[in-house]
């Protein structure tokens, strides 16, 4: 039925104004976020079900439109946050502009409303090929950068932003949330941050963590099975350890193959801090770097790999820049040397041996 000229407009039901609601929060958290504010923004989240649900639908549409950046590569990742701000609030109260409630409004139709009975999380999933690289901005506005042969999951709620690394080694630069810890998990190990700055990577055996700013808390998680462990291997099993904190250019090394044990930590210089994560740039770029570790960063991105059968060669100076997926081309130059020599018997391996 159509309104008569003059009568008011419809009010909008619980469940719009809710998702306005949730629509201007996000909005201003990806904006700026005081510890007050995100505080009031918890205190809203927990006052009803209903609103940590409109915030979950929100976010896990956002992602749900954030694939469609493959069909124009040239766009940008994200939209000006200017059209989706909320303007200037007064000194008192949030306001919740009608700009929040068509965002809220438009990302719901889009989707149909087939979000509304769905659960309250949802996880998106992120692979590369071995030599590929991937860079992803989340919906948080934190980033994502995947090395070669690396897969991982990322599952956003109201109150947490978790990332769970299968395999492979991925760097993180978290975007700043007291409300929201960010926490990546690796075969058994947690690492927690709020606004940082971190690579993580799984090794045979063993989690390395490595901070490039701010600060992370570094401990084993807590994942027992439903009915829990018998009563003899609790007794068996030694307390965790308690987290261990990391700071800018400290690195971190657990044993994920044994008794649960504190961490490795060791405080390293820049120069190998840029070393380790030379992945992230389009080429290896080495400068007197043991042969050994060279070796490790081509065979992270290739089938390919390299071997080195003679231990004399694994502190052998290496300077220059690669592509990371032209191994061959590399080996070719190591060769022309005329102190090593290549065994390509094996399709799959090239083994380095000193030239007698």
């Amino acid at each position: 039925m159509n309104a008569h000229p003059g009568s008011p407009p419809p009010r909008p039901s619980d469940d719009e104004s809710i998702a306005a609601t949730a629509a201007a929060w996000l909005a201003q958290r990806d904006d700026t976020f005081s510890a007050a504010d995100a505080a009031a923004f918890e205190r809203w989240c927990a006052a009803d079900p209903r609103h940590a649900d409109a915030v979950c639908r929100l976010e896990r549409a956002w992602a749900t439109l954030q694939p469609l950046r493959n069909f124009r590569p040239t766009a940008q990742r994200h939209p000006d946050r200017d059209l989706l701000s909320a303007p200037a609030r007064p000194s008192r109260g949030v306001i919740f502009p009608f700009r929040a409630f068509a965002f809220a409004a438009a990302l719901m139709l889009t989707l149909g409303f087939w979000a509304v009975r769905t659960t309250s999380t949802s996880t998106l999933r992120y692979t590369t090929t071995a030599g590929g690289y991937e860079r992803v901005i989340l919906a948080d506005h934190s980033v994502l950068e995947l090395n070669g042969d690396t897969a991982a999951e990322v599952t956003y709620t109201a109150v947490e932003r978790r990332v769970r690394l299968m395999h492979g080694e991925a760097h993180f630069t978290v975007a700043k949330n007291p409300a929201r810890p960010f926490q990546v998990e690796a075969q058994g190990i947690a690492v927690r941050a709020v606004g940082t700055a971190f690579n993580v990577r799984l090794g045979a055996g063993e989690v390395e963590v490595l901070v490039t700013e701010g600060k992370v808390a570094v401990s084993p998680t807590e994942t027992p099975s439903l009915a829990g462990p018998p009563a003899r291997a609790r007794a068996e099993t030694p307390p965790n350890p308690g987290p261990t904190l990391l700071i800018a250019n400290e690195r971190a090394v657990v044993a994920t193959n044994g008794p649960v044990t504190p961490p490795r930590v060791e405080r390293i210089a820049p120069e190998a801090v840029r070393t380790a994560l030379i992945w992230q740039g389009p080429s290896l770029v080495f400068a007197a770097t043991p042969l050994a570790e060279v070796a490790a960063q081509f065979n992270r991105r290739n089938p390919i790999q390299i071997v080195l059968a003679d231990p004399t060669l694994a502190t052998l100076p290496i300077g220059g820049s690669f592509r990371p997926e032209h191994v061959e081309a590399f080996v070719q130059l190591l060769e022309s040397g005329n102190e090593i020599l290549v065994d390509r018997s094996d399709a799959t391996r090239l083994v380095l041996r000193a030239a007698k």
